[in-house]
C-alpha cells in the first residue's frame, strides 16, 4: 500500500468493477485485499503498478495498462509479430493495438485456434514455465479409429525422443468414417508435440485446434477474431500463475 498513491475505491472503479459507490461496499464488507491483507478502511490507497489487489480472491486487471488478447489464429497464418518472408502472421492481426503485444508460446502454421497475447512480460513468462503447470487443451481430427486402448496408452505416456509425452486428459470426441476426433489435454510445449505424439500412434492429424489455455477457452471466437480479456477471465489467468 502506498500513502500518496491513488484511493482503493478508485482503482477497483477504474478496473470495471462497478460504480465508486460499489466498489466502497466491497472495501466496507471485507471482500478487498491488497498484497494478502484485508483492505477495509475508505482511505486506503494503493499503487496499482506494484501493489496486488484482489476482491472475493481473485485479482483484478489494474490500471498498469496491461492487456491480454484472445485470438482465434486461423490455419496458415505464421505465429510471429513481424515475418521476414511477408507471409500472414499473427502481427498483422494485432496491428489496431497500441500496445506492444507479443504472443503467449505460438501454434504452428497448421494449427488452429486460442492464441493468447499480451504486453506483460511477467504473466507471458509464467504461463510458458512447465512449473506452472498450465494446461492446454485442443481437439484433434485424425486418420483412422483410435480405440480405449489407444486411448490409455496416451494417458500413460507415448515415448517422444525418450520423453514420455505429459498428457493430463485424453478421450474420443467424435467418431466417422476412417476418422476420430480426440480431445487432449496436456501441460507441455515441444515443437509439434500432438502431431508427433499422433504419427507415432499411427494416426496422422487432419485437423488440430486449440481450444483452451489453462482458464481461458476459445468459446464461440470465430477464426481471425480476437478479444480483451476482461477483469474476472484476467483475474484467473494471473491466479493459475501465482500472481
Amino acid at each position: 500500500m502506498s500513502d500518496s498513491g491513488i484511493r482503493l475505491q478508485k482503482v477497483l472503479a477504474s478496473a470495471g468493477l462497478g460504480s465508486r459507490r460499489k466498489c466502497e461496499e466491497f472495501i466496507t464488507t471485507h471482500r478487498v485485499t491488497v498484497n494478502g491483507v484485508i483492505a477495509d478502511e475508505l482511505g486506503t490507497r494503493v499503487d496499482p503498478d506494484v501493489d496486488i489487489i484482489h476482491v472475493d480472491g481473485v485479482r483484478i486487471a489494474q490500471t498498469s495498462g496491461h492487456i491480454v488478447v484472445a485470438l482465434n489464429k486461423p490455419r496458415g497464418v505464421i505465429t510471429t509479430m513481424l515475418d521476414e518472408h511477408n507471409r500472414e502472421c499473427v502481427g498483422d492481426l494485432v496491428a489496431q493495438f497500441e500496445q506492444r503485444l507479443f504472443h503467449v508460446g505460438r501454434l504452428d502454421a497448421d494449427t488452429e485456434g486460442l492464441l493468447l497475447l499480451t504486453n506483460d512480460g511477467e504473466l507471458s513468462q509464467r504461463l510458458g514455465h512447465p512449473s506452472h503447470g498450465i494446461v492446454k487443451t485442443y481437439l484433434a481430427r485424425l486418420t483412422g479409429h483410435v480405440t480405449k486402448e489407444d486411448i490409455a496408452k496416451i494417458l500413460a505416456g507415448v515415448l517422444i525422443e525418450g520423453t514420455p509425452v505429459a498428457v493430463t486428459d485424453c478421450k474420443i470426441f467424435e467418431t466417422g468414417k476412417n476418422q476420430t476426433v480426440v480431445q487432449i489435454s496436456i501441460h507441455e510445449g515441444r515443437n509439434r508435440i500432438l502431431r508427433r505424439l499422433f504419427d507415432e500412434m499411427g494416426y496422422p492429424v487432419v485437423d488440430l485446434v486449440r481450444t483452451k489455455v489453462g482458464p481461458i477457452a476459445l468459446g464461440n471466437l470465430k477464426s481471425g477474431n480476437l478479444r480483451v480479456l476482461e477483469n474476472k477471465e484476467l483475474g484467473k489467468l494471473y491466479n493459475a500463475v501465482g500472481l
